[in-house]
């Protein structure tokens, strides 16, 4: 039997390149003989595309609505951030990957940050700045230098500065506030880079997958350029030993958990090197990049899943949780709403 598939891609945010990239080796990977495929592009500005033809979203709407499952593979604001989750809730369609509340809570840096350190996960110290606010001298004194300043809500580390002089902080703040008003300000974290995928399959089984460590060159941290062109080597799985390696994937699961997530979760921690042996939770990612050479993929074929393979077990989840809206256990509302 062909599943109806529909790849939603593209959106609104900084990261709508790496949409399209991660939407085009989706597209590539997926077995042309297991799923039908239809391609939903909503453009900078918004417009909505079917196939390649515009369409008012109306239309693109009832083209989402009768798949057999969606899978979002969306970045960044008015995508991963939940928005396009609550459609499809809306919709009443399966779809790939986790849901609302994951979406937003794993989008906040801050509120990331608060979620984990409540399930006893280790975080970096830092200070959450609204529109107009500062950071404070006695934020100063806790946090030293360098620090990080992070827009709180943005992702492939748009945005981002590392500040060594405090008298370069408001060049920073002010960078990081043309992405996000929201600005999360973070000591900087001393140790190695370690990235830690984790995949629900269909059956609920979590599993974590081999560390990946990632070694930096260029700007000195992994920024969008050592992201997406080649300023970064990564080494799966990292040369850990074994209990070290257990701890990472034990904390990347509670993570997950702690999040309420669903179908993939990728988990960057640093590892400190001298000191406590506890890692830090730097950041997650609710749909890290999605290209063969992402680190998501490449953690799970170093595991033995392929790239299809690993499609498969996503889509498969996906359909597995149709009958259910995960937050609640409640049966999915009936699809009630003519779209005219």
């Amino acid at each position: 039997m062909t599943i109806q598939l529909a790849v939603l891609y593209g959106g609104q945010s900084g990261e709508h390149e790496v949409s399209l990239r991660s939407a085009a080796s989706i597209i590539a990977g997926l077995d042309g003989g297991r799923y039908q495929v239809t391609e939903v592009l909503i453009d900078r500005n918004g417009q909505w595309h079917v196939n390649g033809r515009p369409m008012p979203l109306p239309q693109a709407l009832r083209v989402l609505r009768v798949q057999d499952v969606v899978f979002p593979a969306l970045h960044g604001p008015y995508g991963e951030d939940g928005t396009v989750a609550s459609l499809l809730e809306w919709l009443g369609v399966p779809y790939v990957g986790n849901g609302v509340f994951a979406s937003a809570a794993g989008m906040d840096k801050g509120v990331t940050k608060r979620l984990l350190a409540a399930e006893g996960l280790r975080v970096s110290p830092g200070a959450t700045l609204r529109p107009g606010e500062d950071l404070s001298p006695a934020d100063r004194q806790r946090l030293g230098l360098p620090v990080f300043v992070k827009p709180a809500r943005a992702g492939s580390s748009l945005g981002v500065v590392k500040v060594t002089d405090w008298a370069t902080l408001p060049a920073a703040l002010e960078q990081a506030r043309e992405v996000d008003p929201k600005v999360l300000v973070e000591q900087g974290a001393r140790g190695r880079e370690i990235d830690v995928a984790v995949l629900q399959y269909p059956d609920g089984r979590v599993q974590a997958g081999p560390p990946l460590e990632i070694r930096v060159t260029g700007a000195g941290f992994f920024d969008y350029d050592a992201k997406y062109d080649g300023g970064a080597d990564f080494q799966i799985p990292a040369p850990l030993d074994p209990a070290t390696t257990e701890m990472l994937q034990d904390r990347a699961i509670r993570a997950f958990h702690a999040l309420d997530c669903r179908g993939l979760l990728r988990v960057d921690f640093f590892l400190p090197a001298q000191g406590s042996t506890e890692p830090i939770v730097n950041e997650v990612n609710t749909f890290p990049g999605f290209t063969t050479a992402s680190q998501f993929p490449q953690i799970w074929r170093q595991a033995g899943l392929g790239f299809a393979e690993l499609l498969d077990i996503l889509i498969a989840g996906a359909l597995a949780d149709q009958g259910w809206v995960r937050s609640g256990g409640l049966p999915r509302p009936a699809r009630a709403v003519d779209l005219v």
